[in-house]
């Protein structure tokens, strides 16, 4: 280890242990020692077993609901920042409550503003993120936000799969721009779904605007959480005489009965991040690993090297 990578602790919040460990042998630090106590209510306590006085501190953490992983990367910034760490940056591999980026209807919160308030009070000095829900949400920092884009790993899976006729798509109107973004990069068409909700996760109507018979279809999303939209995309592009239909999801949220819904859907394949560890193996997602990603995004942080080629598309 250099003597400039002796000031670097990298710790792990719990829902992102195995991640962490990845990352800190591609960075060449060992991972630190952190000790998480809980009390008969539920209450619970982190401890660094080591000192960071002076150290830059990375804690690597995905915020994805409940509320717990959230608090507990909040309490891990504020004890190194009371012990005395130089610099804390938060590694959120997910951003969790990223959806709730504006007011859509009266007398609702702005949890992303909130979260990102709660970071800076709590004491990072520097967050590190990737492929958030909405851009703008860097915005609602004051603090330095280094936001990274999974194409990096993406693009090289998709090429290497040799794909004729090609198409990307769009799961909606709000991924339009990303879509467009990957259509540029592997020179293919793009199609875009249009739908509509009544309620938060349940899709009440779609129409396809574009053409994909005869073309192997990919559909690029920032996230998967019901996989409701996703597969019923998959289902309505095959009837429309698609080839075959995968998916490019970066965080594989997966809740309620997402995983049935991919296992019936006809989506060849689902390729996701390890940003959120997935609950159960399912024969269609394949995961790719982040941890070099954020690994050499860290490194150079801490020698103060660029880190744009990371997050532009």
């Amino acid at each position: 280890m250099s003597a400039q990578a002796k000031d670097v602790k990298i710790f792990p919040c719990t829902q992102s242990a195995e991640l962490a460990a990845e990352i800190a042998a591609a960075f060449g630090a060992p991972l630190g020692q952190v000790n998480t106590s809980t009390y008969s209510d539920g209450e619970f306590q982190t401890s660094f077993e080591e000192s960071v006085r002076g150290a830059r501190v990375f804690l690597i953490g995905s915020t994805h609901p409940g509320p717990r992983n959230l608090m507990e990367l909040l309490l891990m910034i504020d004890a190194a920042k009371r012990a005395s760490a130089r610099h804390i940056t938060a590694v959120m591999p997910y951003f969790g409550w990223a959806r709730q980026d504006r007011k859509d209807k009266p007398r609702v919160p702005i949890a992303a503003k909130l979260v990102a308030k709660m970071l800076e009070t709590a004491g990072a000095t520097r967050i590190i993120t990737m492929d958030l829900h909405a851009d703008q949400i860097q915005g609602f920092f004051e603090k330095p936000v280094d936001h990274l884009f999974a194409s990096t790993i993406f693009l090289p899976y998709v090429q290497n799969l040799g794909l004729d006729n090609l198409t990307i798509a769009s799961p909606d109107m709000g991924g339009s721009k990303r879509a467009y973004a990957y259509s540029k990069a592997l020179e293919s068409d793009v199609v875009i779904c249009y739908k509509q909700r009544e309620k938060a996760n349940q899709v009440t109507y779609m129409e396809l605007i574009g053409e994909v018979t005869g073309k192997n279809v990919i559909l690029v999303d920032d996230m998967v959480d019901t996989a409701g939209t996703l597969t019923k995309a998959a289902d309505l592009m095959m009837e429309r005489g698609a080839l075959s239909v995968r998916a490019i999801c970066t965080h594989p949220v997966l809740s309620g009965d997402a995983y049935d819904r991919i296992e019936k859907s006809k989506l060849e394949e689902l390729i996701v991040t390890d940003s959120i560890p997935l609950r159960q193996k399912s024969k269609k997602i394949k995961v790719l690993s982040c941890a070099d990603l954020f690994a050499a995004v860290m490194y150079n942080v801490h020698h103060n090297e660029s880190i744009s080629s990371k997050f532009i598309m």
